[in-house]
């Protein structure tokens, strides 16, 4: 069926053009990072908090909600990419030419994760290097990556199947607001004991705050609500890929 070289030609292309497009490729590098020092850095009395019981500190707690949220966001940004080509003409051309029209899918998915396992590793030494401790084990740290790399996926499933079914850039705020709402309703700064009122119940119900505190766990090295950290986002990746697929077959359809 030739899946491979599909998946393969449109994951280098994908990653090709994100690291040398510096408006592309910095943004979603640097965000990150400025994240993690404002939160970390500028927020780190918030671990005296009476009830803030998070042994390995503020820092290693605020390092999972960064190393997460770029996670997501890093395969929303992988779906400009896809607008922008449907934009141009290249997808149209790329679809009449794929043999196997579902490893387009599975190409770009490959290069969300490739670009965003650049941003995870230094958004990993630059947490390492302001002394984050890692109370967890090399399974702990396995399960984290894991959860963050599914968390990449359900970014860019979602936002492609917007992107195919618009086919423009214009579609950006649509894509990523969802995300984002679903990312800062959930416990960010602190625990989610320690939230109150409305924000309490919507972070309650929210499966963004279930993977949260699920890596949180794994950091520490005391894992807690690993069946609801990972089904969850794996349920929405599944249906994600639904959506995204008949986002393919709606591009087709439009020729």
């Amino acid at each position: 069926m030739r899946l491979w070289p599909v998946v393969s030609g449109v994951a280098w292309r994908t990653l090709k053009n994100a690291i040398t497009t510096p408006a592309l490729f910095f943004p979603s590098l640097l965000f990150p990072m400025l994240f993690f020092i404002a939160f970390a850095g500028g927020l780190s009395q918030v671990q005296h908090t009476p009830g803030f019981d998070y042994p390995p500190g503020y820092t290693a707690f605020q390092f999972v909600f960064v190393l997460l949220q770029s996670a997501a966001f890093g395969g929303v940004f992988t779906s400009f990419g896809v607008a922008r080509d449907f934009e141009s003409g290249f997808a149209r051309r790329l679809l009449l030419a794929a043999p196997n029209r579902k490893g387009i899918v599975l190409g770009y998915c490959l290069a969300a994760i490739l670009r965003w396992s650049l941003t995870a590793t230094l958004l990993t030494v630059v947490a390492i290097a302001a002394g984050m401790p890692v109370g967890g084990g090399p399974v702990d740290v396995v399960g984290l990556y894991t959860l963050a790399v599914i968390m990449n996926l359900c970014g860019f499933l979602w936002a492609s199947g917007i992107a195919m079914r618009l086919r423009t850039i214009q579609a950006g705020p649509l894509m990523q607001m969802p995300v984002f709402l679903l990312l800062f309703l959930a416990p960010v700064y602190v625990p989610l004991a320690l939230l109150g009122g409305v924000l309490h119940a919507f972070a309650r119900y929210n499966p963004v705050t279930y993977a949260l505190e699920s890596g949180r766990g794994f950091l520490a090295g005391s894992p807690t609500q690993v069946a609801l950290g990972f089904g969850l986002p794996l349920a929405a990746a599944i249906v994600f890929s639904v959506w995204s697929l008949r986002g393919l077959r709606s591009a087709e359809a439009a020729g």
